[in-house]
């Protein structure tokens, strides 16, 4: 193995383990804790909004990025827009699955000159590396908002995901 290599390997063991743990997350959340209302600290909005990101940021171009339906583009509306309802557990967990494909086929097929190429964004301007590493610490950041959540709803958290797939 190449460092290049041993680097991507490492990323994607990672960031697989990340989106482990947040997909853990969400599946162990009760319908009590998932949230019936319309905003930024709903379970299952905190859930959205980290996968559409996750998805977003890791497509081949941030312009042009639409999600699956049967989400919009609300997230990226400068006004703060909110999903127009509650999305449900399977809807974000089949959105997880797709966003989860599109963030570590994006990663495997990276090399020397990807991972170093510059990716622009709003205010973002990294490496192609530095952006899955951002994806990652994201998820990571609203993986323990979730598990606060569940803990304060009287639900027991999921174990830590240490890597993928050896955890």
């Amino acid at each position: 193995m190449s460092p290049a290599s041993d680097t991507r390997d490492a990323l994607t063991s990672q960031l697989a383990a990340t989106i482990q743990a947040f997909e853990n997350s969400i599946t162990a959340c009760p319908p009590a804790v998932w949230g019936e209302r319309i905003g930024p600290h709903e379970f299952w909005y905190i859930a959205y909004h980290s996968i559409f990101w996750l998805d977003c940021y890791s497509s081949a171009a941030v312009e042009g990025y639409a999600p699956p339906a049967p989400f919009t583009m609300a997230e990226m509306d400068p006004a703060g827009l909110y999903p127009d309802r509650v999305y449900t557990k399977d809807e974000l967990l089949a959105f997880l699955a797709h966003a989860r494909a599109t963030a570590l086929g994006a990663v495997a097929a990276l090399d020397d000159a990807g991972a170093a190429a510059r990716w622009k964004f709003g205010r973002y301007d990294f490496s192609v590396f530095e952006k899955f590493l951002l994806i990652t610490r994201h998820l990571q950041h609203h993986t323990g908002q979730l598990q606060l959540l569940l803990r304060q709803g009287g639900a027991e958290p999921p174990r830590w995901v240490r890597q993928w797939p050896n955890s």
